[in-house]
């Protein structure tokens, strides 16, 4: 029996070792989306009031962990018995980035006399956490399924426990550097009470910084939030239909992307308004 335990023991240590090498092998393919990840993600949870920051990131944070619950299982099931359905879904959330990011650049250069600004403002937090929840469950299949795609060789048990550590792992770094982004002012804020307390200058000076700072990380989120939404976009359909991957291959990867996710932004807002139109 003690013999049988140490076997199971030796197997479970094999196991770990295994899912430990894997995992950071999965970690490095998905960096890149996770930087994206990052960027969507800090600029959707943006603008709320100081007070609200922590409890709507909260909110967001078990929005995204409930995504990857319903998409773990679905990918595990299509890649098992329907693979062919894997990406025609990707495509479909490529569409969505494209058109919320080039939303944002078509209202950037043909600015409607302030009325999406106001709609924008307009929206309840709980409709603006549903916005965020919503990009995070496209980013999310994109995050699983390259995931998925590095482990597709390996037994179903590391399959699931990579891809799951990987989901877990992205939600819990993502956020909880968004969390430190959005309370920068705070910090900010804290240092210069704590400078003038202890009459200490550089503290105070350095809280200043930080709270002249926010506003500048903010903006810069706004801008590298929507790039990063349309290379993701642009990503998704060079790498998943070949033609399109062979037509831009000249061009350099992040070029070829971001030129590709302008071009299906512009399409989808195209025919948006085109809906919108006919509706009114």
């Amino acid at each position: 029996m003690s013999m049988g335990l140490l076997a199971l023991l030796d197997d479970v240590a094999m196991l770990l070792d295994d899912t430990a090498a894997i995992s950071k092998i999965a970690a490095k393919k998905t960096a890149g989306i996770l930087g994206d990840d990052l960027a969507v993600n800090a600029q959707k949870a943006s603008g709320f009031a100081a007070s609200r920051e922590i409890p709507v990131l909260l909110a967001i944070t078990k929005g995204s962990l409930k995504n990857k619950v319903i998409i773990l299982p679905f990918a595990f099931v299509f890649s098992a018995f329907v693979p062919w359905i894997i990406v025609p879904i990707l495509l479909l959330g490529g569409i969505y980035l494209a058109y919320e990011g080039f939303e944002k650049v078509y209202e950037y250069f043909v600015p409607h006399n302030g009325k999406h600004s106001e709609e924008e403002t307009a929206l309840t937090e709980e409709e603006k956490i549903n916005s965020a929840i919503r990009t995070d469950f496209i980013l999310s299949i994109e995050i699983i399924i390259i995931t998925l795609s590095s482990v597709v060789n390996e037994n179903l048990m590391t399959q699931l426990v990579v891809v799951s550590l990987i989901s877990v792992l992205a939600t819990i770094g993502v956020y909880g550097i968004v969390a430190l982004i959005v309370r920068v002012d705070d910090m900010g804020l804290a240092l210069i009470d704590k400078g003038i307390a202890k009459q200490k200058k550089i503290l105070v000076a350095t809280g200043e910084m930080l709270v002249k700072l926010l506003p500048k990380i903010i903006q810069a989120l706004t801008v590298i939030g929507t790039i990063a939404m349309l290379l993701v976009a642009g990503g998704i359909f060079v790498h998943n239909i070949e033609t399109l991957h062979h037509l831009v291959a000249p061009l350099p990867t992040l070029v070829a992307e971001f030129l590709v996710g302008i071009a299906v932004g512009t399409v989808a807002l195209v025919i948006k308004m085109g809906v919108d139109k006919l509706r009114a």
